[in-house]
């Protein structure tokens, strides 16, 4: 890396860096405005990625104090250059508003202040949990570990196993699939119930899945955005999703998705938790190239076992 790349990621918390922060907002106020929204902007996709590895529940062989420290230098060098990029348009929009604020109307041009970033039409009012769903499969590849914070997940864990463990059972009835497979699977898509898929109005749409709402389905449906992976590299978009009335309901759909489609043949009855990760992402139901790891990583670990147990 260059040394002049690495002066341009210094955060605003590097005394120096405070510094000539201040003092360009002070001899150029545009260009001052323009580093500190980028840097706002650093900080934020820094705050989500940090959420995803605490929800990430830390097992495997790469869960050490050196994974963590290094996978947090990663994280915020991946915001800076993201910030710095401006592709993701939130940057864009805080430079906006603090202009008007500060009185600098010319700071960011009028074309720019009401575009949308890409994937995320809507932005100023897109739930958070919408957000987390967008950055969840960058921010917990299969290498990485979560941080200390992640500890505190178990309580969360054992209040979602309990909500969702008696519809997993009677869908484990219907497919042959071991329940707790299919808590992981309900685990892994809503982020342990802390992500789940919203209504316009903040409420759940009780999709843990992840289902979506194709042309054929008649139900409620819910449209937020979401990642997908084309050739492996991940692209932002706005899709609809299915929406229920219960988690009972989720389930149930979930249940005969699984059954009714040849595709899912080889996920019917399967009983080793890294088969069944495999034989889903090998039918196609999601493009992550990382999904089935995920999955199995769930599955096998240790935050499943003690919510269980607990």
């Amino acid at each position: 890396m260059k040394p002049e790349d690495l002066a341009n990621q210094r955060f605003v918390f590097d005394l120096q860096s405070a510094q000539d922060l201040r003092n360009k907002l002070r001899n150029d106020p545009k260009a001052g405005l323009k580093e500190a929204a980028q840097q706002f902007e650093s900080l934020f996709l820094q705050m989500v990625m940090k959420s995803m590895r605490d929800a990430t529940p830390p097992d495997g062989l790469f869960d050490s104090d050196a994974t963590r420290f290094y996978t947090g230098m990663l994280d915020q060098q991946m915001a800076q250059q993201l910030g710095a990029s401006g592709k993701l348009g939130f940057a864009a929009m805080i430079e906006a508003q603090l202009g008007r604020t500060m009185g600098l109307e010319g700071a960011v041009p009028s074309s720019s202040t009401n575009v949308a970033p890409s994937g995320f039409a809507g932005t100023p009012g897109m739930p958070l949990g919408a957000i987390r769903g967008a950055a969840r499969n960058a921010a917990a590849p299969e290498t990485t570990a979560a941080s200390p914070a992640s500890t505190a997940v178990a309580p969360d864990a054992r209040d979602f196993v309990n909500r969702v463990w008696p519809h997993a059972a009677e869908a484990s009835q219907s497919t042959g699939i071991p329940a707790h497979f299919l808590v992981a699977h309900a685990a892994l898509e809503s982020g342990w119930g802390k992500s789940e898929i919203p209504r316009a109005d903040g409420s759940t749409s009780h999709n843990l899945f992840g289902v979506k709402a194709g042309r054929n389905w008649q139900g409620e449906s819910v449209e937020v955005a979401t990642t997908e992976y084309v050739n492996g590299v991940a692209q932002q978009s706005r899709e609809k999703f299915r929406a229920y009335g219960s988690y009972a309901e989720a389930f149930a759909d979930y249940a005969n998705l699984l059954r009714g489609n040849g595709r899912f043949a080889g996920v019917l009855g399967q009983q080793d938790g890294t088969q069944f990760a495999r034989a889903l992402q090998q039918s196609g139901y999601a493009t992550d190239p990382m999904y089935a790891d995920k999955l199995a990583r769930i599955i096998n670990g240790s935050t499943l076992r003690q919510a269980l147990a607990g």
